[in-house]
């Protein structure tokens, strides 16, 4: 906390089983299973919030709950990306998933004066939600030469910030998790990014990645940074922003169900079934 990084804190959980695997436990969190720190009542009437003293945030009268909503995991996460990599004026910066982390992320980069932004994806309803946005472009890897393309939009050098934010594959009831095609998405991001470039991983990666080209890695002298989210230190100003209508989530919940359908909530979003990118809950 006095290094301004309170997803990192090291007494929100006890008894996780993913320490082992990690080396140290993660930092607690809604939304998480509990054997990897998730408190209770994520989905709840009701939640019991820890440490509220620093991790909850008034949301200004302007902004709608439909909107503030994305400002407890999918912004922070997609801004502390472009944050991550550095991302400035002039920069061609590649993004792997259109899903909300993905499309939040292209924002911020845009927001931070880059030049040319590229998501990468192989759903088309998701990236028709891409092309809205303001100079942010589409790439669907089933029909084109991802590779290539980044190449010949970048200048032949290739991106300069690439962000894996394609998440992990579903694999209830196993841990640790290996992901042998998984990892896809990285392992393209890697080859992708230029020379001397950033390369930085979102989301949930719960276990193991094969084949990373470390080879690659090494020769091209890449950074890699990674984080699941920044955390509450972002909220307050990206609340700001919503308020002043410079940041828009609301498109991004797709669906909106009771919580009496909460499974078939999980089931859309984790078949990307029906253009779903987002389900809101509602009591």
């Amino acid at each position: 906390c006095r290094q301004g990084l309170p997803a990192c804190c090291d007494n929100g959980t006890s008894g996780v089983v993913a320490e082992p695997e990690w080396g140290q436990p993660p930092a607690g969190g809604y939304g998480r299973p509990a054997r990897l720190g998730g408190f209770a009542g994520g989905h709840a009437e009701y939640v019991r919030v820890p440490y509220a003293d620093v991790g909850a945030f008034a949301v200004p009268e302007s902004v709608s709950d439909e909107r503030a909503v994305f400002a407890a995991d999918a912004a922070p996460a997609g801004w502390y990306g472009a944050e991550l990599g550095e991302v400035a004026p002039g920069d061609v910066v590649a993004v792997w998933g259109a899903g909300a982390v993905g499309q939040l992320t292209a924002d911020a980069a845009v927001a931070r004066g880059a030049d040319r932004v590229v998501v990468v994806d192989d759903r088309d309803d998701r990236l028709r939600m891409v092309t809205g946005h303001d100079g942010v472009e589409a790439l669907n890897h089933r029909y084109v030469d991802v590779l290539a393309e980044l190449r010949e939009r970048s200048g032949g050098r290739g991106p300069d910030v690439c962000v894996d934010a394609s998440g992990a594959l579903a694999a209830p009831g196993r841990w640790p998790v290996a992901e042998p095609d998984g990892g896809a998405a990285l392992r393209e991001a890697v080859h992708a990014c230029r020379k001397g470039g950033v390369v930085v991983v979102l989301g949930a990666r719960p276990g193991f990645v094969d084949r990373f080209p470390l080879g690659a890695f090494a020769d091209k002298g890449l950074a890699v940074r990674a984080a699941r989210r920044r955390g509450s230190a972002a909220i307050p100003a990206l609340l700001e922003r919503m308020a002043r209508d410079e940041l828009v989530t609301e498109h991004l919940a797709t669906h909106r169900m009771p919580l009496e359908r909460g499974a078939e909530g999980y089931a859309l979003f984790r078949d990307r079934a029906d253009g779903c990118v987002r389900v809101l809950f509602t009591p």
